[in-house]
């Protein structure tokens, strides 16, 4: 059997290709409140984390580079990556006072989950290179409601 890590390793780390590490960085770090877990510069890689939610980062032509077909822009077409927060707040703030679009403005949106739905309030963002990521904070559970 495999060993898995510790138990606050994940088992699931997306790696995304990007342009420029600084700017993704810049993006992930400054604006979203990720930390460099650790970096290999020579090859344009970095390991971030926010609470328990983990990314790989590596600049295109780099190292090595697993590509199945030509990169096109917006990357990442077709997956956004959820990452839960305490609160949406912050980020909202921090991204508009940079003058960053928001892909899609806060909503709040109730979720069937079976007998329940769970509720989230949330919002959507481009990173510099077009991948879609969307912050949310969860609202709790409720009973699903009948129409």
């Amino acid at each position: 059997m495999a060993d898995s890590g510790s138990a606050s390793d994940p088992d699931l780390v997306p790696e995304i290709l990007v342009g420029i590490l600084d700017d993704s960085l810049d993006f992930w770090c400054r604006l979203c409140g990720f930390e460099v877990l650790y970096e290999r510069r020579e090859e344009g890689f970095a390991y971030i984390t926010r609470g328990s939610a983990h990314i790989m980062i590596e600049q295109a032509g780099i190292g090595r580079n697993w590509t199945p077909a030509e990169l096109e822009r917006p990357l990442g077409r077709g997956v956004n990556f959820q990452i839960s927060v305490e609160s949406i707040d912050p980020l909202v703030r921090s991204l508009r006072d940079d003058g960053w679009a928001l892909f899609m403005e806060p909503e709040t949106k109730w979720y069937r989950t079976g007998e329940t739905e769970a509720g989230v309030i949330q919002f959507l963002v481009q990173d510099p290179d077009g991948y879609l990521i969307r912050f949310q904070s969860s609202l709790g559970r409720r009973p699903v409601s009948v129409s």
